[in-house]
């Protein structure tokens, strides 16, 4: 009684929490799917409590009637006892056994093999026998299809002669996957119909929280189960000869094991991620995956869903596989942890192979050669458009992929470099297609009373070649490369309207990419400090002033305004990873 009362309680912790209520009295309609709730939200799904050994198939070691006896002949349904019998439809009017062969001599070990054909998560092993319960027995489990053994739980009235293991010992956290030895159900009677049941999570510490411990996930997870039975009782004490005369009528006793039923309780594998498992095209049994998992076991992320690392599902959360975010201009993803981690853990998907003109992480900006259509969706395919420079008015075929702006020849202005900019006009020479109007020099509006001598210590810093390094980067509020569009004067001062292509160091918000203004003195431009031409690229490193009547950026002799190299892109990168880590501390 004892016994059938923990099946019971085992089969209660089994379905604890888990089972779906289903309401008899409405209509017979399409179920939900469990894995979703009523809003379509994702949730955690489990297929249903089964005994996963009904009608597999057991290996042997030993059969009666292999080879055939009086007793045991194979070929008579009446005298047969195949393994096929301990999973068969047990019932009290059908109670059929599998029987080992008659052991005469020193105790032996029998072998019960049973294959799941998939990973289960058991929960209990039960066998109910037809002679006496062994003397010692011991359960395994594997993991890998049967290729290596863990022990699960061993039963004997000597546990440490037979099995080197104490007959009580406490499990706690940190031996929870540990098989223990038990000398209870180990007696001789009753004489048939005895149980052997074993729980996985009976006495583990972590089986309240099972959702959160990985060690008893594992310890519970099995691809195949093993019975050994060491050592039979021994039937002299019951003073039985019929026995022994049974097998011929030599007064020897024999031994035996018969087992009538051997269940496996337990739930096929899924994760949290699918409430059923199916057969696949070759017959195997597989899950039948949701939240856009895949594999056997719903243990890996559907292609394209690698935003977020794959995770078993729990009570709490569904853990589904997100889609990468492609902006659907990619097929194919990757998965990055140092950009999860960036993110907060919260999307670590890289997009390969761009289409439609596209570039970046989430295929978020145009490639090389085509700038942003802002009238369309970044989604759109034609998202991207050409940059189309002008084949005489520009200097290359790449404009900026953001604004779509050309890089335009001296004197020639426009997106795509198509018109000559104010002051200058069209020529016939394919290399300056745009030539200077003769106009006033701003620098002859600066009166000639200004002495040499301070231009010489005005400029200094322009002269020869200029080496930028981390004190003079840091000393700047802004460093910046822009475009010189266009000139006009006001007052004594000389507006240039600049385009800020790149943004290298920024403490003042009036530094943003695009159109703006830099304002020099007329005094500084006659001494040629800074030398400043139309349509060239320049290096403005300057400290932020505020002024009101002059919005912009001001140049004066704190400032750096140096005609582009290319090499320095790699120098100010440097130094702006540099000053990110807080090696930059403005004195």
């Amino acid at each position: 009684m004892e016994v059938l009362q923990l099946l019971r309680l085992l089969l209660t912790t089994a379905m604890l929490g888990l089972s779906q209520t289903v309401n008899p009295f409405v209509a017979q309609q399409t179920p939900p799917d469990p894995c979703y709730d009523d809003s379509g939200a994702p949730r955690r799904c489990i297929p249903e409590f089964v005994n996963a050994a009904f009608g597999k198939e057991v290996q042997a070691s030993s059969t009666c009637g292999k080879p055939p006896t009086r007793h045991c002949n194979a070929s008579d349904p009446r005298r047969a006892h195949p393994p096929a019998y301990l999973t068969d439809l047990n019932t009290a009017s059908n109670m059929t056994c599998w029987r080992s062969e008659t052991l005469h001599h020193s105790p032996q070990n029998v072998t019960l093999t049973l294959s799941l054909g998939k990973k289960f998560e058991v929960v209990y092993v039960s066998l109910q026998f037809c002679s006496p319960r062994p003397e010692s027995t011991a359960i395994l489990k594997s993991m890998d299809y049967g290729k290596t053994w863990v022990p699960y739980q061993y039963y004997s009235s000597q546990c440490r002669k037979i099995y080197g293991k104490p007959s009580k010992a406490t499990v706690t956290k940190q031996n929870e996957q540990e098989a223990l030895c038990t000398d209870g159900l180990t007696d001789l009677y009753p004489l048939t119909g005895g149980l052997i049941a074993f729980s996985t999570l009976d006495g583990r510490p972590s089986a309240q929280d099972f959702d959160s411990s990985p060690v008893l996930q594992d310890w519970v997870t099995a691809t195949d189960i093993r019975v050994v039975f060491s050592r039979p009782h021994l039937f002299r004490d019951l003073g039985s000869r019929d026995a022994g005369e049974e097998e011929g009528g030599t007064g020897s006793t024999p031994y035996y094991y018969a087992v009538g039923e051997l269940q496996v309780g337990g739930r096929c594998k899924c994760n949290g991620h699918a409430a059923r498992c199916v057969k696949d095209k070759e017959q195997k049994l597989v899950c039948d995956c949701k939240h856009n998992t895949e594999g056997p076991e719903c243990d890996r992320c559907k292609p394209f869903h690698y935003d977020r690392p794959w995770q078993r599902a729990s009570a709490r959360e569904a853990n589904e596989c997100l889609a990468c975010n492609c902006n659907l201009h990619a097929r194919r993803c990757r998965f990055n942890m140092e950009l999860f981690k960036l993110s907060g853990r919260k999307s670590g998907g890289v997009c390969l192979n761009c289409r439609h003109n596209t570039a970046g992480r989430h295929c978020h900006y145009c490639k090389e050669g085509f700038y942003r259509d802002l009238s369309k969706a970044i989604t759109d395919r034609k998202a991207c458009k050409a940059c189309d420079c002008h084949p005489v008015g520009a200097a290359g075929k790449t404009c900026n992929q953001t604004t779509g702006q050309c890089p335009c020849k001296d004197g020639v202005t426009g997106l795509t470099c198509n018109r000559c900019a104010k002051g200058y006009q069209q020529s016939r020479s394919p290399v300056a297609p745009c030539i200077k109007i003769p106009a006033i020099n701003p620098t002859s509006l600066v009166t000639s009373t200004e002495a040499p001598a301070d231009c010489d210590s005005y400029c200094k810093p322009a002269k020869g070649n200029y080496k930028i390094n981390m004190k003079k980067y840091c000393k700047k509020d802004y460093v910046v490369q822009v475009n010189i569009l266009e000139m006009e004067t006001v007052a004594n001062w000389a507006k240039f309207t600049i385009n800020i292509l790149s943004v290298y160091k920024c403490r003042d918000e009036r530094v943003k990419r695009g159109d703006n203004f830099l304002w020099i003195h007329l005094k500084d431009l006659s001494c040629k400090c800074p030398k400043i031409q139309i349509s060239k690229k320049y290096l403005v490193m300057g400290i932020s002033e505020n002024s009101t009547d002059r919005p912009g950026l001001m140049a004066d002799k704190n400032s750096l305004v140096i005609q582009w190299r290319d090499a320095w892109t790699r120098r100010l990168r440097k130094l702006q990873r540099r000053e990110k880590k807080g090696k930059c501390v403005k004195p």
